[in-house]
C-alpha cells in the first residue's frame, strides 16, 4: 500500500509501517497544499491512503469522491512518542481501508 504521511505527522513514524510504501507530503513536493489539493495530488499519484493527526479534515472534504482512504491518529499530541502507540490500529486499519473511507485511530 502506498501511503502519504501529512506534513503534521513525524517523519520518522513512516519506519513504524512495515509492509507498506510510505512518502511524506515533503517529499513529494506537496507541502503547504491545502487538503483538497492534497487529496487531488495524492489521487493523481495513485496514493492509496493519508495518515494525518487532522481531526476535521474529515468536516472540511468530501471524502468519499477521492479514490484514497484516510486515517486519522488521535493522539494528545503529534509528538513520535505518542503516535507509536496507535501504530499496531493503523496497520490493522491498512488491512481492510477503502478508497474513500475514514478511520480514526483512538
Amino acid at each position: 500500500m502506498l501511503i502519504l504521511l501529512d506534513e503534521c505527522v513525524p517523519r520518522p513514524l513512516g519506519k513504524s509501517l512495515s509492509g507498506h510504501q510510505v512518502r511524506t507530503v515533503q517529499k513529494m513536493g506537496w507541502a503547504g497544499k491545502r487538503n483538497s489539493a492534497l487529496l487531488q495530488l495524492m489521487s493523481a499519484a495513485k496514493f492509496d491512503v493519508l495518515l494525518t493527526v487532522d481531526q476535521s479534515i474529515r468536516f472540511q472534504q468530501n471524502l468519499a469522491k477521492f479514490v484514497v482512504g484516510v486515517i486519522v491518529l488521535k493522539a494528545t499530541s503529534n509528538k513520535l512518542k505518542d503516535l507509536l502507540p496507535l501504530v499496531p490500529a493503523a496497520q490493522a486499519a491498512l488491512t481492510t481501508i477503502q478508497p474513500g473511507d475514514y478511520v480514526e485511530i483512538p
